[in-house]
């Protein structure tokens, strides 16, 4: 191992820390792993032994931004139709349609669980569990209460999202490193659903009040109405297009965000005031500059065969309890890296292996409250969240998340 290797694993090591203790040293995630990410492929370039290292070196990073650049756009894509709709208040109107006005504790629950796993498949995580926060937080429930409800809900956000690609990052970057197909993913829905059910009975336990609920609707201008109907339109498009027609979902939601631009122009009156573009601007590009500052780093890694050891445990291990193990991982480790650097170590498996995977990186970051964002986003909006009160429900989570991943496994097996 050269010395620039040990440099890059060092610099991989630090971005790490970084996004580990980001609220230690409050430097915001992105900027580190972009920092290092971007520093490594600079420092390849500068110790090239000659001509031909640094063509492959070219060739490596022409790789590395070609995926970039496809998960990407999906993502601003999705998340500008998201963020339309959340400003407008059309996900706030939904709650509340399905949310009765007076309902038990226990009932609520499960309807909140329930909101979780759908809207996280269909949208992000962190939209999802911010709607639900503020829906916990008018209800006035005692601390215990508070923070079984907010258990519940991060175990449902990330369950729901194995789903479907546009519920969340890793399943969208397995899906096009072509390890699994779109129509297979929308099987994982019923192992992930029941456990987030019987989790919520896990979860019950001592909720026998009931709550009064106060709708807060806002209005819904027929613009908004048809872009709602677009949104979903859009997915399903993309569903029916790659399985059909192997359309990639990156051309198919483009094409729904450019009807949405022209939609928005020719129904809307007040484009001066709340011009569409706008919503571009406000999503979550701090999110995808880590989702690019992390891709960078582990490109790098892959450069130097650094991976390689991640082979290793594949190999000491069969695949059902190694995929296990790495989804238990991913509630310390960022499950982005992580599973980035599993596709990029060119690890073999069946498509039913890589189906475990996908629920295990997806819904194993719910085992500790610091190892998704939907349990970063829940310890900044709910008071008397810690990592200790979440924790004191691991067992809960432990065991939801090893029904899950045994109902994957059973299934793969059925379907393949």
């Amino acid at each position: 191992m050269s010395l620039l290797d040990i440099l890059l694993i060092g610099l991989a090591v630090l971005a790490l820390a970084g996004v580990i203790f980001e609220e230690v040293t409050h430097v915001n995630k992105a900027k580190v792993t972009l920092f290092f990410g971007t520093l490594s492929w600079i420092l390849m370039f500068l110790f090239s032994a000659g001509e031909a290292e640094t063509e492959t070196i070219a060739a490596g990073l022409s790789e590395s931004v070609a995926e970039i650049a496809s998960l990407w756009l999906f993502l601003v894509a999705a998340m500008t139709f998201v963020a339309y709709l959340n400003k407008k208040g059309l996900i706030e109107n939904v709650v509340y349609l399905i949310m009765p006005a007076r309902v038990s504790e226990r009932r609520l629950l499960f309807l909140t669980g329930l909101f979780c796993f759908i809207f996280s498949s269909l949208a992000d995580n962190i939209t999802a569990t911010l709607v639900s926060c503020s829906l916990i937080l008018t209800l006035n429930l005692e601390l215990k209460k508070r923070i079984q409800f907010i258990t519940l809900v991060v175990f449902a956000v990330n369950s729901g999202g194995v789903a479907l690609i546009t519920g969340d990052v890793t399943t969208l970057m397995i899906f096009l490193a072509g390890k699994v197909e779109i129509l297979t993913l929308l099987t994982l829905a019923l192992p992930a659903s029941i456990t987030v059910f019987l989790l919520a009975v896990f979860l019950s336990r001592g909720l026998d009040g009931t709550v009064v609920l106060e709708p807060r609707m806002n209005s819904v201008r027929p613009v908004d109405a048809v872009i709602s109907v677009l949104f979903l339109g859009t997915i399903i498009g993309t569903i029916t297009g790659n399985s059909l027609f192997g359309i990639p979902p990156v051309l198919t939601f483009l094409f729904g965000l450019s009807v949405m631009f022209l939609v928005s122009r020719f129904m809307s009156d007040d484009n001066d005031l709340d011009p569409i573009l706008e919503y571009v601007r406000s999503i979550e590009f701090e999110t995808l500059l880590f989702f690019l500052g992390i891709l960078l780093l582990v490109g790098s890694l892959k450069e130097i065969h650094a991976l390689d050891s991640l082979v290793a445990v594949y190999e000491l291990m069969p695949p059902l309890a190694a995929n296990y193990l790495m989804g238990a991982f991913s509630a310390i480790i960022d499950n982005v890296p992580l599973t980035a650097a599993l596709l990029k170590a060119g690890i073999e498996m069946s498509p039913a292996e890589w189906m475990g995977l996908t629920y295990a990186v997806g819904v194993g970051g719910s085992l500790l409250v610091i190892g998704s964002a939907a349990g970063i986003v829940a310890m900044s909006k709910i008071p008397g969240l810690t990592f200790s009160s979440y924790l004191r429900y691991l067992g809960h989570l432990f065991a939801a998340y090893t029904l899950g991943y045994a109902g994957v496994y059973l299934l793969g097996n059925v379907l393949n």
